[in-house]
């Protein structure tokens, strides 16, 4: 299946480069986010800085930054493919680390946190919830670890666009999301919501 995933990977890729994202607004996902998922002051809400022509996170982070929320952004371990968590407060330095993907400057005042909600990458997505990734298993070992620990909501950004009409591959340890946010769009995976908002 690894092999069907790395082909699905390949074309998708392709597409999200050919996409015409002009009328997908990455404000707008900021708004659709608040309004489906409805995060709670007191949860900690993990994302990742954009890397590429993925859809750009950084106007929901500036509005979980502007309204008092504690945010984390991911960074790769080498001895692990569970990712660690660290605290941003919005301005601080960010760093480019394995894959060129920028996270925080790591010191000796750098706190991690356990997310509540975790703002997840993908290359497309389907109507079951299921994500194609990059092929790390980062985020599917992060997801695994976590909900063994405590809820976790999975939240995947993306443009509309980056849907698909067909069933993704999946195995035993992909993690589902709960939710997919795009600009025109909202998904709910939840059992206990599963319609479109």
């Amino acid at each position: 299946m690894s092999e069907q995933k790395n082909v699905y990977r390949i074309e998708a890729k392709r597409h999200r480069e050919r996409m015409d994202i002009r009328d997908e607004d990455p404000e707008k996902a900021a708004e659709n986010f608040f309004a489906a998922v409805r995060p709670n002051p007191g949860q900690i809400v993990a994302a990742y800085w954009p890397k590429g022509r993925e859809i750009d996170t950084s106007d929901l982070l500036h509005i979980l930054h502007e309204q008092g929320f504690q945010i984390a952004l991911p960074v790769i371990q080498q001895s692990s493919k569970v990712l660690k968590f660290a605290l941003w407060q919005g301005n601080d330095d960010l760093v480019k680390g394995p894959y060129d993907i920028l996270q925080p400057s790591i010191n000796a005042n750098t706190r991690y946190v356990f997310p509540d909600i975790i703002i997840v990458p993908m290359l497309a997505f389907d109507r079951r919830g299921h994500r194609l990734g990059y092929g790390g298993g980062y985020y599917d070992a992060t997801l695994d670890f976590l909900r063994k620990e405590k809820q976790v909501l999975a939240v995947g950004l993306a443009y509309s666009k980056q849907a698909v009409l067909f069933n993704l591959p999946a195995e035993d340890h992909d993690q589902p999301l709960d939710w997919v946010i795009t600009p025109k769009d909202v998904h709910c995976y939840q059992s206990d919501a599963k319609e479109s908002v």
